[in-house]
């Protein structure tokens, strides 16, 4: 039951990276089409503004030295387009991959909530099964047992350190007890050789 409740609390969340997926997509694809707009219309306006120089270097007779001041304007104005328009065209590539990508972790998203959905249906007949009344509230009992469950081992490791400490303390205490009872044994047989010497002399006086 606990690894089917982790498996539906992971399907949830596969449920919301699934969503979140899925606008990151729509959104991709908005910014894709945008720019593939933007780019025809820098185009569009490219051959507008050629075809405007073009008319105007015939209709304007102009001498060869404005002539050429003019091509040469318009070669680097077509030059600084060109690097333009490659520059989005890398920008473009990487949206298309970028886009490429999240597809494919939309369709691993989506196996993965095909193999979860078993847990959800196996929830939902618990709720029907039991007084809980949705699948959040076996989730929350769950998470209740859990911090239960770890404040429980918790207090039986602190009860293990008491009584391990219990019996150090206890060990100390009886080799105190043990080696004043030797102390007091060698001071009882020093006072049995005094008195007995004392009898001694005191038969002797």
């Amino acid at each position: 039951e606990e690894d089917s409740t982790n498996s539906f609390i992971c399907l949830l969340k596969k449920m919301k990276e699934m969503r979140l997926m899925d606008k990151v997509v729509e959104e991709t694809e908005e910014t894709f089409t945008e720019r593939m707009e933007t780019f025809a219309g820098h185009w569009r306006d490219l051959h507008a503004r050629r075809a405007r120089l073009k008319a105007h270097v015939v209709t304007s007779g102009t001498t060869v030295k404005e002539n050429e001041r003019l091509r040469t304007q318009a070669l680097k104005k077509a030059k600084e387009e060109k690097e333009e328009n490659s520059k989005k065209e890398s920008e473009l590539l990487r949206a298309r991959r970028e886009l490429e990508s999240l597809r494919k972790q939309h369709q691993k998203l989506t196996k993965k909530l095909l193999k979860y959905s078993l847990f959800k249906r196996f929830l939902e007949e618990v709720v029907e099964n039991s007084q809980f009344r949705d699948i959040e509230d076996i989730i929350t009992y769950y998470k209740a047992l859990v911090r239960t469950r770890k404040d429980l081992l918790q207090s039986q490791w602190w009860h293990r350190q008491l009584l391990e400490q219990g019996k150090v303390l206890q060990q100390q205490v009886r080799a105190e007890n043990e080696a004043v009872v030797r102390q007091c044994q060698r001071d009882l047989e020093q006072l049995k050789e005094s008195l007995a010497q004392a009898q001694r002399d005191m038969r002797q006086w």
